[in-house]
């Protein structure tokens, strides 16, 4: 690279970007280092699925990534920052349904495409790393780890309740079904069906998963919330209840034992085993049809807090055993058989749903709690006053008493406090045998089966002799089959390739079938950072040493709306694989940074519902909002870019009329990384005006060719000293906004002050203004690459700006000769002079008195008293 022989002025951003995109591939700057004589950084933005086309929020996300990752290669950090695509799941199987295109074609074209736009962003991404979840050279190792987890016993098979589309004869997830309970493609009625499902033990590890979360300190906290909430710990009582007539008991777990003699009724799950055993001959066919009507109804829809509660009578009782007295069993919609036992116990008195579910049904609503305040006074001992108390609350409290409070009617525990009775009722239980203390979490098992084609196969053969056999590790992967035929009815079209499905056993070689499930496509994320460092592995999943050197991910970037499932499950899998003796380490992220949304002008009709209500931007005038189809009047508003919306903006219509540089300014600019970012194109403008200006700022400074004698720090003029202390106060703030809480906000404001600096300095042929131009350059890099790239050339330098070292802050250079002293009369300011930075009290006010100011409004006057604030002001009152 050699210096151009005339400077141009002006800022051309398209021919810039792209020759200095070229440069840094042909320098390999982007490459991850193989040596280890560095501190490592792990950088690294979600990947993301493949869908075709980039959008702001993508934009944002890999631009805070490159910052950081740009900043910490200055910072002499070997540095690995690498891209891939999470290019499983249910929209590429739409695709080939809708277009008849395979998912594979579709999903692999979508990444090419994806892959330029990333690319023409100018990120500094290692691209030797990339990595795809649908190549057969990743899921193979998707498979061996799922058999890792079945040789550990974290994986198996059950029956489970799913979404079963009868007319498209499919299972659907949650997502598929509308808040009708109707498919999303056929339009049918999706019912409840139990099938044979696979799972990972999730539950093993909740207790770790809870416990380790205070090992994050980079994470926000309430990412850790959210976290600790889904894993829900609760302490409890498991109970086992009689059935009259039969020699079962129905177990419920609670978390309020103290209201156990308040129990009126207890409710099982529609699907409970049980179900069918305690229903009696007259209410057979009335509980039989509301098992089919509820069998309608997704998971969704019967646990909807806006709905009411359903339920109807078995005709079967139980036996309280704390009380001895029976009561009815009940089955109801918001009961799942896969929460908890199945069964919940029904408190009317002491729960809100219970309560309402009472009323409307004419259940009993037993009190046995009551507040403190309520009670004070009475002895709670003899029976006549335990009535009169329970009377009271009876009349006193219409609605549930949720709160902890005093026992009463509650045999032996009556007037205990609730802490106490939940205790001695859970020991009481214990001794009689009907009941004991259980730790609860609201985790259930991850069900990671999913009867669709584009997905990991499951790596197992089911024979009728050996049962469920694993796929030798020496046949994987197991490949999806191209010869398939998508119609989007009758299921998994893996069911119906006979010639894949049918197989020897790897055992006895008994004719047997493979598993036509695929995995989760959670899965595939819940790995791939552990693939990065090590991708090209074709031998084993990869080099534990070389994991080991670069996990965990030092910076980790992404959307809030991954905070629960898979930051939890990409936690699972690392401590599996620990426990498998993969890997040394608990944790896969040390810091991690959920990105606000990127917003745009937002035009709604509010007479309007469903998607009709949004307006696209393009086809309203912003002078006058209305309708363009009735002329009513909009709303304006700033909402997340969405296509539904009409208010996205399109990355390159951006990056064509300001460049990459500009747009990633104003997102850095715009808002903390943290929090929603409202876009405006006047802002946009407002960082190309910026950088035209430190455009200006360094080519005037190179056609300048001045030649700059070196400034010696003993001998700088204060203009000099002013400058310095600038340039250095930049190095400070900036290094400080960048390194903690990557303000980068912040930090370019502080950009802005150092080119203002400059650009008001005196004596411009001083070597301290040469080393101004030099920093802002510098400080500029991580943010704006490729225009500070092409400066840094202007300025004579032969390599690239961002193989420097990052510049750090003499801190002789902070240190202020003189300081701004505000001069007030009466407590009123009358004006400021200079004096010496170093100058005490005494010497403050003598400089204030004998001032020009001073003489002007004390002359004549008495002084009362002189306050004085060091390094701020003095202030005289006078008489």
């Amino acid at each position: 690279m050699e210096i151009r022989d005339s400077v141009d002025s002006r800022y051309n951003p398209a021919a810039i970007e792209e020759k200095w995109q070229k440069t840094w591939v042909e320098l390999g700057l982007d490459k991850t280092p193989t040596a280890s004589n560095k501190p490592k950084f792990y950088a690294l933005s979600m990947f993301p699925y493949p869908s075709g086309s980039l959008h702001m929020g993508h934009v944002r996300n890999y631009t805070i990534t490159d910052v950081i990752a740009r900043l910490k290669r200055m910072q002499g950090y070997r540095v690995i920052h690498p891209m891939g695509w999470d290019a499983f799941g249910l929209p590429a199987e739409n695709a080939a349904i809708d277009r008849g295109v395979p998912p594979a074609k579709w999903t692999y074209q979508n990444m090419a495409q994806m892959r330029q736009q990333l690319q023409r962003l100018g990120l500094s991404i290692d691209w030797e790393c990339e990595l795809a979840t649908c190549s057969p050279d990743y899921y193979k190792w998707t498979q061996w780890i799922f058999l890792q987890f079945l040789q550990a016993g974290l994986a198996y098979q059950k029956e489970a309740a799913v979404n079963w589309d009868p007319i498209d004869q499919t299972v659907l997830a949650n997502e598929q079904v509308d808040n009708e309970g109707r498919s999303w493609r056929s339009g049918a009625i999706v019912e409840r069906k139990l099938l044979r499902q696979w799972f990972f033990k999730i539950t093993d590890y909740a207790e770790e998963l809870l416990n380790d979360l205070h090992k994050l300190t980079g994470w926000p906290d309430r990412v850790k919330l959210m976290q600790a909430n889904w894993i829900g710990k609760s302490t409890g009582a498991y109970l086992e209840f009689p059935i009259v007539g039969i020699d079962e008991k129905i177990a419920v777990y609670t978390t309020r034992p103290d209201t156990v003699y308040g129990v009126s009724y207890l409710v099982l799950a529609p699907e409970h085993p049980l179900t069918k055993r305690v229903t009696t001959k007259e209410q057979q066919a009335a509980v039989e049809a509301f098992i089919k009507e509820i069998s309608n109804q997704s998971e969704l829809e019967r646990t909807s807090e806006d709905k009411p509660k359903r339920g109807i009578s078995t005709g079967g009782v139980a036996i309280n055993p704390f009380t001895g007295e029976e009561m009815p069993i009940w089955i109801a919609d918001y009961v799942l058989y896969e929460y908890g036992t199945g069964a919940v116990m029904g408190v009317p008195a002491h729960d809100v749903r219970d309560f309402k579910f009472a009323k409307n049904y004419d259940l009993p609503v037993d009190f046995v709690i009551a507040s403190p305040d309520d009670v004070a006074g009475f002895d709670l001992t003899p029976t006549s006053e335990i009535n009169e108390v329970r009377q009271l609350i009876q009349i006193e409290y219409n609605q549930a008493y949720t709160e902890p409070g005093i026992l009463i009617n509650s045999g032996s525990f009556t007037g205990m406090t609730s802490t106490d009775a939940k205790q001695a009722i859970i020991e009481y239980a214990e001794q009689q045998g009907f009941g004991k203390v259980r730790v609860q979490y609201r985790l259930r098992d991850w069900l990671i089966s999913r009867q669709r084609y584009w997905g990991a196969p499951i790596p197992v053969i089911h024979c009728p002799n050996c049962g469920i056999v694993p796929v030798p590790d020496k046949d994987l992967p197991v490949q999806l089959p191209e010869e398939v035929e998508f119609t989007g009815r009758g299921g998994s079209p893996l069911t119906q390739l006979e010639s894949w499905v049918n197989v020897p056993c790897p055992t006895c070689g008994t004719p047997a079938k493979r598993e036509t499930d695929t995995m989760d496509t959670f899965i595939d994320s819940s790995w791939y950072f552990l693939r990065f460092p090590d991708a090209k592995n074709e031998q084993q999943v990869f080099d534990s040493s070389k994991i080991n050197d670069w996990m965990p991910v030092d910076q980790y970037v992404g959307g809030i709306e991954h905070a629960i499932l898979h930051l939890l499950y990409s936690r699972f899998f690392t401590k599996v694989l620990r426990d498998r003796g993969l890997l040394n380490f608990d944790e896969p992220f040390q810091r991690l940074l959920t990105q606000g949304m990127v917003q745009g002008l937002t035009y709604l009709n509010p007479n309007k519902g469903g998607k009709d209500k949004w307006i696209p931007s393009n086809l309203v005038n912003s002078a006058d909002p209305r309708d363009p189809q009735t002329g009513e009047p909009l709303q304006r508003l700033y909402a997340t870019m969405s296509k539904s919306k009409g208010n996205g903006v399109a990355p390159e219509d951006v990056i064509a009329k300001y460049g990459i540089d500009t747009a990633r300014m104003f997102i850095l600019f715009k808002a903390p990384p943290e929090k929603d970012l409202e876009w405006d194109e006047a802002d946009v403008e407002g960082q190309f005006r910026f950088l035209n200006r430190v455009w200006r700022l360094v080519t005037d400074y190179v056609a300048d060719g001045v030649s700059r004698k070196q400034a010696q720090l003993a001998d700088l003029t204060k203009a000099e000293k002013e400058l310095r202390r600038a340039i250095h106060t930049a190095i400070q703030a900036v290094t400080e906004d960048v390194e903690d809480e990557y303000q980068f906000n912040t930090a370019i404001s502080e950009l802005m002050k150092l080119s203002n600096a400059l650009t008001d300095a005196d004596g411009k042929n001083s070597s301290i203004y040469a080393e101004g131009i030099r920093t802002l350059v510098v400080l500029l890099a991580p943010f704006a690459p490729h225009i500070a790239d092409e400066l840094w050339h202007l300025l004579g330098e032969s390599n690239s700006v961002h193989t420097q070292t990052w510049p750090s802050f003499d801190p002789a250079a902070l240190v202020a000769d003189e300081i701004t002293l505000v001069i007030q009369i009466m407590g009123k300011t009358r004006g400021l002079i200079q004096v010496p930075a170093q100058a005490d009290k005494a010497a403050l006010e003598k400089y204030a008195r004998e001032s020009e100011i001073a003489q002007r409004y004390i002359e004549g006057k008495e002084i009362k008293k002189v306050i004085v604030v060091p390094g701020k002001l003095v202030n005289f009152v006078v008489s």
